[in-house]
């Protein structure tokens, strides 16, 4: 079969896209399901994108009940057929989550409300609008960086937003709520989707204004996945009084805004900038210690002790060691939106953003340090990173889950295979690293990492190795990228053993305790870590003292 009329899952089962004549018996089938769903009190309310925030989403307002225990929603999932998505629908018809997750409860939850609720369903045709009488949009609005370590040089990618307004514009019935959920350029709702919506209403003959709400959402993936979005704050607004109410009554109803109550801003453009504001200055924070890592590596100071002293004081409770870049979807562009929105929104041609897009260059960058890193244990051993083999431990932007988006370990990899190392990853909650596998065409065509370093063609066949302990072997250098739980673990002897000889370890996250350090020095060893400055401190202590041999034990 053609690949193009094919979508083939992360698993490899293979899905025919829809047929023209598919898209009749398909609309006919909902019709009948939304009748049947009204009939029992439950309001309709169709999610467009089922992604990493509309697929858990959708089943959130699918689980949604009244106060005697009784399904409020019936959520229809909207998911465009393309051979790299389309993939999703099918899963999710199943009760399968079309998203990886750590948190248990998201399988749980997709499964109840698909298999014994009845309250959710997904499909690829875009009639389903028709039916809505609440639409939650969770279409990406990307903000595409032409430049690495330069995010002035960057724009936000609208046109997939901008088409899907259109589409709900021209299918919704006049008083559906539509609710923006995807993070946006500031000025978005009111200035960009708003006269979308109101010149289509106009030409269907529609007199009465759109409603029209925003509320971002602050998805954390990970081990509360499904918390962090029913249980937890929301920040909402409307574009007039009516889309207001409407979106707080919404809310409320799905959410457990009883113990987390909503906010509800004035306008649009409070609650966009409240998500964009809200996230440039958590990357502002973790910016601002790079400069203090470099001072703590060059002047004999353990960061790591430094941040644990300071959090001492209420006030500086959420500082954190911000380890190789900062990552996710959100922290690292966001901000982004904002300089863009100010352009090319509101039309204002001076530069007023100075800490905004410095935070987020040094963020982009930092994780570029850590190759450096490699590069000098593996001199003071007497070996050249060239042909050196690399052991990268952990490939998700954060500890414990399996989210790569902008993952500072993917530009480790990507510089230290340019300086000629041979790598290899480990990651306990990843099969695939489609930032590699697919470079090509992920996250888009020409948008890759990839094209901002040299031989980076062979990285199409990296692939994320299975078992830890054999991948070790043989290992020249290994690098300690993410705080997963299992690499907290890891036992300095057992990992001598596996190598099967010294290597150099370098710690990017504050992985290794002293105890642990210490030990990989005196199993001769060369031990390096960002702002882990007091390490040639312990070493210089050991070397008076005679080395204990390599016992080889295990745990």
């Amino acid at each position: 079969m053609d690949k193009t009329q094919i979508s083939i899952s992360p698993s490899g089962e293979q899905f025919p896209l829809p047929t023209r004549e598919d898209y009749r018996a398909e609309y006919t089938r909902l019709e009948k399901l939304a009748a049947e769903q009204r009939k029992s009190g439950k309001q309709v309310v169709v999610v467009v994108g089922l992604g990493f925030v509309g697929a858990v989403m959708a089943a959130v307002v699918a689980d949604a009940t009244d106060k005697k225990g009784r399904s409020t929603k019936f959520v229809i999932g909207v998911q465009r057929p393309s051979s790299r998505s389309f993939w999703k629908i099918p899963l999710l018809n199943r009760g399968v989550s079309p998203v990886k997750a750590e948190d248990p409860e998201v399988e749980q939850l997709i499964s109840r409300c698909v298999k014994e609720k009845r309250t959710l369903v997904a499909t690829y045709t875009e009639e389903a609008l028709k039916l809505a009488e609440v639409v939650v949009v969770d279409v990406q609005c990307d903000y595409l960086k032409e430049s690495l370590g330069n995010v002035r040089t960057g724009a936000a990618e609208m046109a997939a937003l901008e088409a899907s307004m259109a589409n709900i514009a021209e299918n919704i019935p006049a008083e559906a709520l539509v609710l923006i959920e995807t993070t946006v350029a500031p000025g978005t709702t009111e200035q960009i989707a708003y006269p979308i919506m109101k010149k289509i209403f106009q030409r269907r003959g529609i007199h009465s204004e759109p409603l029209l709400a925003h509320s971002y959402e602050r998805v954390m993936p990970g081990r509360n996945y499904v918390a962090s979005i029913r249980d937890f704050w929301r920040v909402c607004s409307g574009v007039n009084d009516a889309a207001r109410e409407r979106v707080t009554q919404f809310l409320t109803e799905v959410l457990h805004t009883d113990k987390y109550p909503l906010t509800v801003l004035d306008r649009p453009i409070e609650s966009e900038t409240a998500k964009i504001v809200e996230n440039s200055y958590r990357a502002t924070i973790l910016a601002f210690l790079d400069e203090w890592s470099l001072f703590a590596e060059r002047n004999g100071v353990d960061l790591k002790k430094v941040i644990e002293a300071i959090k001492v004081r209420p006030t500086h409770s959420n500082m954190i060691f911000p380890g190789p870049g900062i990552g996710g979807y959100c922290l690292p562009k966001d901000g982004g939106l904002g300089l863009w929105a100010y352009r090319h929104i509101f039309g204002f041609e001076d530069d007023i953003f100075k800490i905004t897009p410095l935070a987020i260059d040094i963020n982009d960058t930092r994780a570029l340090h850590a190759p450096q890193l490699v590069r000098d244990a593996l001199r003071n051993m007497g070996k050249p990173i060239a042909a050196a083999r690399v052991v990268l431990l952990g490939a998700a932007y954060r500890e414990d889950v399996g989210d790569t988006r902008y993952s500072g370990s993917e530009l480790i990899v990507r510089k230290l295979t340019e300086m000629g190392a041979d790598v290899k990853v480990h990651d306990p909650y990843l099969d695939h690293w489609w930032e590699f596998e697919a470079q090509d065409s992920y996250p888009r065509p020409d948008y890759s990492w990839s094209r901002f370093f040299h031989r980076q063609e062979p990285l199409k066949n990296l692939h994320i190795e299975k078992d830890l302990w054999a991948s070790l072997k043989g290992a020249d250098a290994i690098v300690l990228a993410v705080r997963h739980d299992a690499y907290l673990k890891l036992d300095p002897d057992r990992v001598f053993q596996s190598a099967g000889q010294a290597f150099a370890m370098v710690d990017c996250f504050c992985v290794l305790d002293d105890q642990k350090i210490r030990r990989y020095l005196e199993l001769g060893c060369e031990v390096k870590g960002m702002g882990r400055g007091h390490i040639k401190r312990i070493k210089d202590r050991l070397d008076s003292q005679p080395k204990p041999r390599a016992t080889g034990r295990r745990r």
